[in-house]
């Protein structure tokens, strides 16, 4: 049977395909090992591994932007290997910030018998609680696993709700509620403040305005819901424009670490 078209067409992009990354490859390790070459060869361990781990660095950078070409295999290898060191990073931090010092230390190597009793009287219920946690992989036997649950997620509520209410709407409240000016302001320190106070009245009312949604929306209703809808999108583009922004220095530490770093290009 002769080979569709279609097939012949897509075998032939993905030979094209490899083949570039092959040439890719081939001038990236031409380009490190030029540039590189005298921390390679130093002979001195701390330049050696400077210069290797700029390196793949370098590499593991630029095949993480392939995905802007499109979905690739070497990408997915990257991106299965930042997991997998992130996870080996979590379960080393783990072991040295909780586990050795909370666990190991004090119970296992515990110097004295006195020592021992102290340590599990301060720390038995924790660590049964963490066993517990444990059971989750059995299907069976994972009951117990929702005490320690439940006393994580209550914990969590009970110190996370008063600081969410102090910051998200205590703060907020009073910052609505502010005196309109200062009565020892400049004339220009009082007209931008109560310009500021009636835009945040405003802001405030009428977005609490487009959320009450008992009342019909009709005539000034309909206005002030409006004008709450133009300062819902004014704080959505600003959410957006931070995050972009952060996504943004981000890539701009990456491109700076590819000039200067791996390329060596002399700093302006």
């Amino acid at each position: 049977m002769p080979e569709a078209p279609a097939q012949r067409s897509l075998d032939d992009t993905l030979k094209m395909e490899v083949a570039a990354a092959v040439v890719l490859l081939v001038v990236f390790l031409g380009v490190s090992v030029k540039l590189h070459w005298g921390g390679l060869t130093s002979g001195a361990v701390p330049e050696t591994t400077k210069a290797l781990g700029i390196m793949v660095a370098a590499g593991l950078t630029l095949v993480m932007y392939s995905f802007l070409y499109r979905d690739n295999p070497f990408f997915k290898v990257v991106e299965n290997l930042y997991v997998g060191i992130a996870l080996g990073y979590g379960a080393v931090m783990t072991w040295h910030q909780a586990l050795k010092p909370e666990v190991v230390e004090p119970i296992i190597l515990a110097p004295s018998f006195e020592a021992l009793g102290s340590a599990l009287l301060e720390r038995g219920v924790p660590i049964v609680l963490g066993f517990m946690l444990l059971t989750r992989i059995s299907r069976k036997y994972s009951w117990p696993s929702r005490y320690s649950y439940a006393i994580m997620i209550g914990w969590f509520a009970g110190m996370g709700i008063p600081i969410t209410i102090h910051t998200y709407i205590l703060k907020q409240v009073h910052a609505a509620i502010n005196p309109l000016f200062e009565t020892e302001a400049t004339p220009l320190d009082i007209a931008l403040s109560v310009t500021t106070q009636i835009i945040v009245l405003v802001g405030t009312v009428s977005v609490l305005y487009y959320f009450f949604f008992s009342l019909e929306r009709k005539g000034a209703g309909k206005a002030v819901s409006r004008v709450g809808i133009i300062f819902l999108m004014v704080s959505f583009g600003a959410s957006y424009g931070y995050t972009v922004m952060g996504r943004i220095s981000l890539l701009i530490g990456r491109v700076d670490f590819l000039l200067y770093e791996w390329l060596q290009r002399p700093r302006p």
